[in-house]
C-alpha cells in the first residue's frame, strides 16, 4: 500500500518546512529527496529519523522503485520541462507544484490527461497559492468580473531561500504574457507602475507589473478578462531603485552570474526590511462595482509550506479526480475567529493553515 510522501528539494528552504510539518502527522513516511544524499542525510539526522533521505535527480524522468511506495509528491524545485510530472501522474501517484513559473505551468496544462491516474495540484504557495484563492473569494463577492488586480509586497527582511532570491533577480528583466481584455499581452517586467493600498501602517505603495503565474491561469479558471499582478518590498527606495533600474535597462547586469551572487548574498546578509508580506486583491465588475480583500502576515516561505501541507493533507485523505487542477478549483479559503482554513469545495472539509497572517477588508 502506498503510503510514502515525496519531498522533492524537500532539503531546501520551503521543502525542509513543509517536511518537518508533515512528518508530525505522518512520522517516518515523509521522504526529503534530492540530488545530494549528504544534504537529504543531514537534514534527516535532524529530523532524528522523522523525515527519511533519498537521492533523486528528477532530470531522469524514469519509473523508479519508489514510486511503487509512494502516494503524493510535493515538487519544490523549478522544473523546465514537464516529463518528471507526466510520469508521477502516470503512475497513480498524486503531485502537488509550488512553482511560480507560469510557462511551465501552461506546459503541464497541455499534457494528456486520458491515461493519468494521479491529481496533480498546481499555484500552491503565497504567490501563487494564497492569491488565487483570494482573487476566487473576492471575484465571488461581484455578480460579473472584468478585472482582477493583485498586489503583493514582500519584505527584504524574510529569510528567503537562495531559490527565491535567485527566480526574484532572474524575472526582473524579463518579458512575459497576461491577459487583457481577454488577448494575450506582452509586457515587460517591473513596468506599469500602480499604487496599491495595503492598509494599516503598510499604507500605500507604488508596485509593479512582476511574472507571477497567477495572473496567467486565473483568466481561465475564474473566466475574467483581465487579471495583473504586480509587485513591491516592504522598503520603499529598493522598489524605487529596482523600478528606476529597469526603466533605464540597467537590471540585465543582474542576469550575469557573478553579479547575480553578489546580489543574492547582500540580500540573503541584509538588515535592511522585515519578514512581513501582504497581498491586496481588487476586482472590478462589469458595472463598475468593485470589491477587494487582501491578507498580510510574517515569513513568505512558512505561508507557502502551510498551504502546501494542508493542501497534502487533503489529497491524503481522499481521492480526488485525476486531472490537473490549480488551487482555486478544488479547495477555497476560509477565515473565522482569527483563523484560515483551506476547504475542499466537494467534501466541505477543512485542514487548519497556520500562517501568522490575518485578513484585511476593503
Amino acid at each position: 500500500m502506498r503510503s510514502q510522501v515525496m519531498v522533492i528539494g524537500g532539503y531546501g528552504h520551503v521543502g525542509q518546512q513543509i517536511c518537518l510539518q508533515l512528518s508530525e502527522v505522518y512520522p517516518g513516511q515523509i521522504v526529503a529527496a534530492g540530488r545530494s544524499y549528504e544534504k537529504a542525510e543531514q537534514f534527516s539526522k535532524q529530523t532524528k529519523g522523522r523525515v527519511r533521505p533519498y537521492q533523486l535527480d528528477v532530470s531522469q524522468p524514469s519509473h523508479s522503485e519508489w514510486m511503487d511506495d509512494t502516494k503524493l509528491v510535493i515538487m519544490c524545485l523549478d522544473q523546465e520541462d514537464p516529463s518528471f510530472t507526466e510520469t508521477v501522474l502516470r503512475s497513480g501517484i498524486d503531485y502537488i507544484d509550488i512553482s511560480a513559473k507560469g510557462a511551465y505551468m501552461e506546459q503541464v496544462a497541455k499534457l494528456n490527461q486520458q491515461h493519468m491516474g494521479g491529481t496533480a495540484l498546481l499555484s500552491v504557495g503565497l504567490a501563487p497559492g494564497l492569491t488565487n484563492l483570494l482573487a476566487a473569494k473576492t471575484a465571488s463577492m461581484l455578480s460579473s468580473v472584468d478585472q482582477i488586480d493583485i498586489g503583493i509586497m514582500l519584505g527584504m527582511g524574510d529569510q528567503h531561500g537562495k531559490a527565491a532570491i535567485e527566480w526574484t533577480l532572474d524575472h526582473v528583466h524579463t518579458d512575459y504574457e497576461l491577459t487583457e481584455h481577454h488577448q494575450r499581452k506582452r509586457v515587460k517586467s517591473f513596468t506599469g507602475g500602480k499604487q496599491v493600498d495595503f492598509g494599516g501602517q503598510l499604507g500605500k505603495r507604488y508596485t509593479y507589473r512582476f511574472p507571477f503565474s497567477d495572473q496567467q491561469t486565473l483568466p481561465s479558471t475564474l473566466h475574467v478578462p483581465t487579471v495583473t499582478t504586480r509587485l513591491c518590498f516592504d522598503s520603499r527606495i529598493a522598489t524605487r531603485a529596482l523600478a528606476f533600474t529597469r526603466s533605464l535597462g540597467m537590471t540585465s547586469f543582474l542576469t550575469l552570474p557573478k553579479i547575480k551572487e553578489r546580489a543574492i548574498s547582500m540580500i540573503q546578509s541584509s538588515q535592511v526590511g522585515t519578514d512581513q508580506y501582504a497581498v491586496n486583491v481588487e476586482a472590478t465588475g462589469t458595472d463598475g462595482k468593485q470589491a477587494a480583500l487582501g491578507i498580510k502576515g510574517h515569513d513568505e516561505s512558512q505561508a507557502t509550506a502551510q498551504v502546501a501541507c494542508a493542501a497534502a493533507l487533503h489529497l491524503l485523505s481522499r481521492r480526488f479526480q485525476p486531472g490537473i487542477f490549480h488551487i482555486e478549483e478544488l479547495f477555497s479559503l476560509a477565515y473565522e475567529n482569527g483563523h484560515f482554513a483551506l476547504v475542499d469545495q466537494q467534501t466541505k472539509e477543512e485542514q487548519v493553515l497556520g500562517v501568522r497572517a490575518s485578513l484585511l477588508t476593503a
